[in-house]
């Protein structure tokens, strides 16, 4: 068995290491899974981008019509001088929507690709030359230190995208907690959440025609491959995208198409054909459910805007004391 240290020399030294044990942990149960924040190297984070437009993908532009619509409304109940805190902003393409309607005092983006945010933070700076643009490099599903000049501002926290629906629900409330704990019990949240819908809608979004869900998914072999040293025969497996109606979530997978075996950072590890890798969960919410997670999280919901079809919601809630039960 190898040790920690040697573990870190077959994957290289320049390896992250919670990248590393986290591909180590999860192929080694009997069910493989690893997380799905690990998509987001830059080439990851460029495939998402281009999947966000894509014609089965309805999120973004169901969201994006959204916030057009009711930022207004956000800015009137939050007020004028909040910084807003973007949890996972990756390019920031909703973000202009919401500062050019609700006059910030600040906008901190904290994303774990520093590379992608620094992009995105400087293409931020130019489009509003008088806001002060603060870049945190961080993952956000623990608490996160803001810069001091925020300090001692009100706070708007901005999660687009239905990203919660990434997580279980007990990780899912531990986020919320956190999002708390980093923004303080004054704090305002404006978060996108995904609706339960038809199953073949739900399917198509995350399977698409032009296949660039499966090169999404399938980049994360090349990118354990490029990072950890490691021989995973990335075209021996295929996307796979399906609905789990018992947790009310698209699941996305990454299944052998036969036997194979390959090695990472000097441990072998065989799968058998149909054998799955989980890479994802993307949860989907009732009006109940999402008040559920939301309250379970430390916020309570004061607004809440749904598109005309009941795809997507925006939910704008505020971090509120814990009640004392009766």
């Amino acid at each position: 068995m190898l040790r920690d240290d040697d573990l870190a020399v077959a994957a290289g030294r320049n390896a992250d290491p919670a990248f590393l044990a986290d591909v180590l942990t999860g192929l080694a149960g009997p069910r493989k899974a690893i997380p799905a924040r690990w998509f987001y190297d830059h080439a990851g984070s460029q495939l998402f981008e281009e999947i966000t437009r894509l014609p089965e993908y309805y999120p973004t532009r169901t969201e994006t019509r959204l916030l057009e619509t009711h930022c207004a409304e956000v800015g009137a109940v939050a007020g004028a001088g909040r910084a807003v805190v973007e949890f996972g902003s990756g390019s920031s393409t909703k973000t202009p929507r919401l500062l050019s309607s609700i006059a910030p005092s600040a906008y901190v983006p904290i994303d774990i690709s520093g590379e992608f945010l620094r992009e995105s933070a400087a293409g931020l700076a130019q489009a509003f030359p008088g806001l002060p643009v603060l870049p945190v490099e961080a993952n956000f599903m623990s608490p996160v230190a803001l810069p001091p000049e925020v300090a001692g501002l009100p706070k708007l926290g901005f999660f687009p995208g239905s990203t919660i629906g990434n997580l279980v629900p007990r990780t899912g409330v531990d986020l919320l907690r956190g999002m708390v704990a980093t923004m303080g019990e004054s704090a305002m949240l404006l978060i996108g959440m995904d609706r339960v819908k038809d199953v073949d809608v739900l399917e198509r979004a995350y399977d698409d025609a032009a296949g660039v869900t499966a090169r999404f998914n399938l980049n994360l072999l090349h990118r354990i491959n490029r990072e950890l040293g490691a021989d995973v025969p990335a075209d021996a497996f295929r996307h796979r995208a399906v609905w789990n109606d018992t947790w009310s979530r698209i699941e996305m997978h990454l299944e052998a198409t036969h036997d194979l075996s390959f090695v990472i950072a000097g441990r072998r590890f065989a799968m058998h054909a149909g054998e799955t890798i989980h890479t994802e969960n993307s949860h989907k919410y009732s009006d109940r459910s999402a008040r559920q997670l939301l309250a379970a999280g430390g916020w309570t919901p004061l607004r809440e805007w749904i598109d005309p079809d009941g795809l997507f919601s925006l939910i704008l809630a505020e971090a509120v004391p814990e009640p004392i039960a009766p």
